[in-house]
């Protein structure tokens, strides 16, 4: 299978969990979306993730492995910054980038279409 990035498409990840309620069912939720996105046809440009969605890029993160194939594919991975230090977590970032509110702005403005989990 062929995978292909949708022009313009940029993915917004605001929380460790995918979905309101449970947060065990939240969690293996959103492992599973990162999980079967690997194998999807067609990629995001980019994956924005701010408040406790930067939980996602650091160490121990249970989607890590996920989201460093994605980044090897090319998929630009941003980090909030201010996020990731009100965490305590911009020493422990493994994958992508940290971010500012400038990039992540410009991204989101300059997309042709936004998917929040």
């Amino acid at each position: 299978m062929e995978q292909v990035k949708a022009d313009g498409k940029v993915l917004v990840v605001s929380s460790d969990i995918m979905g309101d309620g449970d947060i065990e069912l939240g969690g293996i939720l959103i492992r599973s979306f990162f999980h079967t996105l690997l194998e999807s046809e067609i990629l995001p440009n980019s994956i924005i993730f701010f408040n406790t969605g930067v939980k996602l890029v650091a160490g121990g993160s249970p989607v890590l492995e996920d989201l460093k194939f994605l980044e090897q594919k090319n998929i630009d991975i941003l980090a909030c910054g201010t996020c990731l230090g009100h965490f305590n977590l911009k020493d422990k970032i493994s994958v992508g980038h940290i971010s500012n509110m400038y990039e992540i702005s410009e991204t989101m403005l300059k997309a042709g279409n936004i998917i929040n989990l």
